[in-house]
């Protein structure tokens, strides 16, 4: 097996540049899709929002009600990933379950969305990097800089093998992993907090859909910073082509990644309010001040004041780990889009990889280029790293994603039942009610984010960059959609090679 891979797909009528086979194995695919859930920062972040203005200390019980919801979804997209193998997962996906325009349409925006991503993460990453520096060394650095590390190092280490890739994110995400259990440990082993467990008060389901006792909770707005924790979990898919055997290892590390990180953060959000007390776990998350000792305290309390200065270190790495995730997740749906055969131009530089890496270099860079626009414009605009650059293109590209990832589970439906395609994996839970359920749970989540986006934009709300928000995604969409209808009319040939280049191995190994 070369390194290089070129072949000639029969449907592609052209050379298809492919990514390095046999590259990474299934913890590197979980390593990666895990990464850019970020389980430090959707913790120590999103839980503290959740708890102090959501479903107050239910919001464990909204972390639950997501693992079902995000699992019955993932039944059916493994069960998609069984048969389909493509570095432009939902693009793949959607385009041969709903029809080439929508897939055309929802590859726009998801590529939107994972490229927007890598800024958010970046500006996050500065945030932590600075406070760390501040506190730490007494040094004030501006937050320009470590982003500006961040963008650097991402694209030096996705132009190399995708294995070199998981091997960093696993280290920062095992490091993650760890601090955060020694948390929730220390809290299991010594009988809970002032008030034991606390089970009621913290796992009960009705709980999920109950806004804290306090003026202006949401439990919309709890539940969906619970979803908005698992973002980029699917991008398990896209490095089918380059794992040892896709067929097996992307269902497996789907539905591991899903299911593992929701039992994961149920548990850790559990502890942390247990071992504070339920309603000290409110009183501290309503102060940003004291937010983060929801989860800091019982650290503190157990370890000394060493874990908190780890803790804070692995918000940088956890953070920087995430948005490399993010870069990898754009560089490929940029060259998934690249090298179908639509542009001879883009075939021959976003659809081109690396001689010796297999990687797609080309995409890496001009996501870089991209990230650097965004990053230079939030500069020039005096606008804050965090409140800004991180709140507003998270927001930008959940919204994205989430319309996506419902449009992904009906389309496994159409596949399947529709189409009529593999009638010996089409069943009517896997590929029917599963999907159907988490589609229209992924619809309910698009909802809470529509209602509740002022409070998750938070002092952000007020630029002009949160108003366009929604004009953004629909204008994106429909620019595909044009697209698409454009080559439909024009050009049949090229219409017929939206998201038909695959990887050609067929089998599924049982």
């Amino acid at each position: 097996m070369t390194d290089r891979v070129l072949s000639r797909d029969e449907n592609a009528g052209g050379g298809v540049q492919r990514l390095k086979r046999n590259a990474v194995g299934t913890f590197g695919v979980i390593f990666m899709a895990v990464a850019t859930a970020a389980p430090i920062t959707a913790m120590v972040g999103n839980v503290p929002i959740a708890v102090g203005f959501g479903n107050g200390s239910h919001a464990p019980a909204g972390y639950l009600v997501a693992t079902i919801v995000l699992g019955l979804f993932a039944i059916g997209y493994a069960t998609m990933a069984k048969h389909i193998t493509a570095t432009g997962a939902f693009y793949g996906y959607i385009s041969h379950g709903l029809g080439r325009v929508m897939g055309m349409a929802s590859g726009l925006i998801i590529t939107m969305a994972y490229i927007v991503f890598e800024g958010s993460l970046i500006g996050i990453f500065a945030y932590f990097f600075q406070n760390l520096f501040a506190s730490q060394l007494g040094i004030t650095i501006h937050w320009l800089i470590p982003a500006l590390l961040m963008l650097v190092l991402n694209c030096v280490l996705t132009y190399f093998d995708v294995n070199l890739t998981a091997k960093v994110l696993g280290v920062f995400l095992i490091t993650e992993i760890v601090m955060l259990a020694l948390g929730a440990l220390a809290v299991l082993f010594r009988g809970g907090g002032p008030e034991g467990f606390a089970v009621a008060e913290t796992l009960n389901p009705i709980g999920a859909f109950t806004p804290a006792a306090i003026a202006g909770a949401s439990a919309g707005l709890g539940l969906f910073f619970a979803f908005w924790s698992w973002v980029g979990f699917e991008s398990t898919a896209m490095y089918g082509e380059e794992s040892k055997d896709p067929k097996r290892i992307i269902p497996r590390a789907t539905m591991i990644a899903v299911l593992g990180v929701g039992i994961f953060y149920i548990f850790v959000s559990w502890m942390a309010i247990a071992g504070t007390g339920p309603q000290q776990s409110v009183e501290l998350a309503q102060d940003p001040a004291t937010a983060g000792d929801i989860f800091f305290n019982p650290v503190r309390s157990t370890y000394g004041e060493w874990a908190i200065t780890v803790f804070n270190i692995l918000l940088v790495t956890g953070s920087f780990a995430c948005g490399m995730a993010f870069h990898n997740c754009a560089s490929r749906y940029l060259y998934a889009l690249g090298r179908e055969g639509l542009s001879t131009g883009l075939q021959k530089t976003l659809g081109a990889t690396h001689r010796t890496h297999g990687s797609p270099y080309i995409a890496s860079f001009v996501q870089t280029g991209i990230t650097l626009v965004l990053i230079l414009a939030f500069f020039f605009a005096g606008m804050d790293p965090y409140v800004h650059l991180y709140t507003l293109l998270a927001i930008l590209g959940t919204m994205a994603i989430l319309i996506v990832q419902s449009l992904c589970a009906f389309a496994v439906i159409a596949y399947f039942h529709f189409h009529k395609n593999h009638p010996s994996s089409a069943h009517w839970f896997k590929t029917f009610l599963a999907p159907l359920l988490g589609g229209m749970g992924m619809l309910y989540v698009v909802y809470l984010l529509w209602e509740h986006k002022d409070a998750a934009a938070g002092a952000a709300s007020g630029t002009l960059l949160f108003k366009l928000t929604p004009w953004i995604v629909v204008g994106v969409f429909v620019i595909g959609a044009l697209l698409a209808l454009y080559f439909k009319l024009r050009d049949p040939r090229r219409y017929e090679l939206i998201g038909r280049v695959v990887f050609d191995d067929s089998e599924i190994r049982d």
